[in-house]
Parts: C-alpha cells; sequence; structure tokens
C-alpha cells in the first residue's frame, strides 16, 4: 500500500517537473551572422518563449579556433507574440569567423 502510494508520488512529481520545464522552455534558431569588422560581428536569430516573462540570450562571437573573441548578455522583455527576431551586434576584440546565441533562458 505504502510502495504504490509512493510510485504515485513519484510519477505526479516527476510529470509536475517535465512540465514546469517544457513552459519555460526558449527554442532557439540562428538565422545567420555577418562579420562587419574586425571589431564587431552581428547575429540573426529567432527566439519561441513564454510570452509574459522577460528572456535573457547569451551571444558569443568566435575566433576560427572557435575561442571567444566576444560576449553579450541582451534582456527581451515580455511581449505578447511567443516567436520573435532579433539582430544584434556583438563587440569583438579581434576579429570573429562567426556569431551565435549560446543559450537563452527566462527569468
Amino acid at each position: 500500500m505504502i510502495g504504490g502510494l509512493l510510485a504515485v508520488i513519484a510519477v505526479v512529481i516527476g510529470g509536475w517537473i517535465t512540465v514546469r520545464s517544457s513552459i519555460d522552455a526558449v527554442d532557439i534558431t540562428d538565422l545567420g551572422f555577418h562579420v562587419a569588422d574586425e571589431h564587431s560581428v552581428t547575429i540573426d536569430f529567432q527566439i519561441v518563449a513564454p510570452h509574459d516573462r522577460p528572456v535573457y540570450c547569451a551571444l558569443e562571437a568566435l575566433d576560427e579556433e572557435f575561442g571567444i573573441v566576444g560576449w553579450r548578455i541582451v534582456e527581451y522583455s515580455p511581449s505578447e507574440a511567443r516567436a520573435r527576431a532579433f539582430t544584434e551586434r556583438i563587440p569583438t576584440v579581434a576579429e570573429a569567423t562567426t556569431g551565435l546565441v549560446n543559450t537563452c533562458w527566462v527569468a
């Protein structure tokens, strides 16, 4: 009896954790990048996120050896739209060969 009750509780807790993590999920699609000059790169990307909470994204610029030569954390205010596209400039300390979104999360 107690074993069955504990199993039910474990399933409920596991289900809640799964639902909660999917509610807070942020999907990222890198759309492209442009090396503007030796001191900056511009990246285009789209996020799909909860509409009622702010979203933060960590952006990176990498060199040809995949070393980080620039980064930024950007904050996006809550919006009615779940899917939004952005273009962001990342200042760099050396010439970048690519720019990307490392990760995004809700606050």
